[in-house]
């Protein structure tokens, strides 16, 4: 028996570029066409596309997944991450190539995906079981724990063509990981959701992982895919861009977001600056002076700015920290007394250490720059590096940092563990 739950070998997949939107619609058209005008038709329908009335949604991708690995597959919008899960769950047949799946698939798409919306939410639970193979006697044994993590009691008789969005999500989730399928494939759906339901779902994906299930799980966080994934796999317009571990894919993934990796050097003619001072380096590095790209949550990062003070000047260095979204963190600089001191011409490293247990999980954009401050509360900028270098935060999720034992996303930029004193009142 083959250890691959998973083999992908030349998958494509092309789409017509203007090709009509629905069936019926096409069918009409088609009609009006091949009567008004029957051999330009018949000529329009044989010959192939040109390069530009095609889209390579995905364009030969090749891929194995042994049995019980949890890979991530990540890239930016349009980068054919859902066609791919849709030519793997069968929902649309490939333009080339092959994939082989051993075992039950179970697969949790866009929201409705594998759904009747005639059919009542019980009936749906045994037409997926259905689909999986199962016997209504094997769903009968999952039945009560699908139904108790869906939340869907009250309405479990009523086609799921009335529910919302948020009930259709949690129903199908509940099907897909209850109903054990060798391999399971999600998609981003989870954001449909709140956030106690986000918190159970990443908690059953974490089990199911745990269980030596095959999962081939697309998200945009990076944070749910270090914290879920050995692997993954980078998608960029249709091909496969990078496939290793998922610290060494991620960092690619983010380099390539920001143009920028953890490091960069300049030389004389683009270092930022003025003709005061000017920027060398900037890296990101841990407590043994080595650059990375990832950091555990838990350990303290330096950022390492080399620079050249041309004439002697006052000023400091400052760095500004701020998330992938586009949001600030926080703002510091080095307070010691010595800095009110003119500083003489020559090279010179700072190091600004960030406590551990204090970022939150996610990528963390630098701006770095050099400042006088003078009357009135304004500064003087003699160089600046404006997002110079980015590096992620990952949680290892062992119980050991200010996570805990929760699960679920936290939409803050810090996350510190803090000290916690407990008394009990005497009577």
């Amino acid at each position: 028996m083959s250890d691959i739950a998973v083999s992908v070998q030349g998958l494509s997949k092309r789409y017509r570029i203007g090709a009509p939107a629905t069936q019926s619609s096409g069918m009409r058209e088609s009609l009006r066409r091949s009567i008004t005008g029957p051999f330009s038709y018949l000529s329009a329908s044989l010959r192939e596309p040109t390069d530009e009335e095609t889209l390579w949604a995905v364009r030969d991708v090749s891929f194995d997944v042994p049995k019980g690995q949890v890979v991530g597959i990540i890239g930016r919008n349009g980068a054919g991450k859902s066609t791919l899960l849709k030519l793997l769950s069968r929902i649309t047949e490939p333009t080339g190539g092959r994939a082989v799946i051993e075992g039950r698939l179970g697969s949790l798409l866009e929201v409705g995906a594998g759904f009747h919306p005639e059919l009542t939410g019980r009936e749906n639970i045994f037409l997926n079981g259905a689909i999986l193979g199962m016997h209504r006697t094997e769903v009968r044994a999952k039945f009560d724990d699908i139904v108790g993590f869906s939340g869907v009691e009250r309405f479990l008789d009523t086609p799921v063509k009335r529910y919302s969005s948020g009930m259709y999500v949690r129903l199908a989730f509940a099907v897909a990981a209850h109903l054990e399928p060798e391999v399971l494939i999600v998609d981003e759906v989870l954001a449909v959701g709140d956030a106690e339901f986000q918190r159970r779902c990443l908690g059953k994906m974490e089990a199911i992982g745990q269980e030596g299930r095959t999962v081939l799980l697309v998200s945009h966080s990076m944070p749910t895919i270090s914290r879920f994934c050995k692997r993954a796999i980078l998608l960029h317009g249709g091909t496969v861009a990078a496939d290793g571990p998922v610290n060494d894919v991620v960092a690619t993934y983010l380099q390539s977001g920001h143009g920028i990796g953890s490091s960069v050097t300049w030389d004389e003619a683009t270092a930022p600056g003025s003709g005061s001072a000017r920027l060398r380096a900037i890296r990101a590095i841990d407590a043994d002076h080595i650059t990375q790209d990832a950091f555990d949550i838990r350990r303290p990062i330096g950022i390492e700015v080399t620079y050249d003070v041309l004439e002697p000047l006052t000023f400091v260095p400052w760095i500004q920290l701020e998330s992938d979204l586009g949001g600030p963190i926080f703002s510091a600089f080095d307070t010691d007394p010595d800095w009110r001191q003119p500083r003489a011409p020559g090279t010179y490293t700072s190091t600004a250490w960030i406590p551990g247990d204090l970022l939150n999980e996610g990528t963390v954009v630098v701006t770095i720059s050099l400042h006088t401050f003078a009357a009135g509360g304004k500064a003087e900028i003699h160089a600046m590096g404006r997002q110079a270098i980015a590096f992620q935060v990952l949680d290892a999720g062992d119980g050991t940092t200010s996570r805990g034992d929760a699960v679920g996303t936290w939409i803050a930029p810090v996350r510190p563990l803090l000290k916690w004193d407990l008394e009990r009142d005497q009577a």
